[in-house]
């Protein structure tokens, strides 16, 4: 009996509405909302090095540290 619940809830939820399209001036409103204003990614002006052995050269030279900033698993987060 369990198993079926699901099939339920999916027969429900073809009955419901569909959602209202967005218009192109509400759409146009929220990329604005949600893009970075002026001076918000601080991040992207500083010089950063792809490569670790140059990084580490550069720090050595400089007499900096390093901030090393990595992830594993997949770039998109699809893991």
């Amino acid at each position: 009996m369990y198993f079926r619940w699901p099939l339920f809830i999916l027969g429900l939820a073809a009955l419901l509405p569909a959602a209202e399209p967005v218009s192109d001036k509400r759409f146009d409103d929220v990329v604005a909302l949600i893009r970075p204003a002026e001076g918000e990614e601080k991040w992207t002006s500083i010089p950063w090095q792809a490569s670790l052995w140059e990084a580490r050269s550069q720090a050595a030279r400089e007499g900096k540290p390093i901030l090393l900033w990595e992830m594993d698993g997949h770039p998109l987060g699809c893991t």
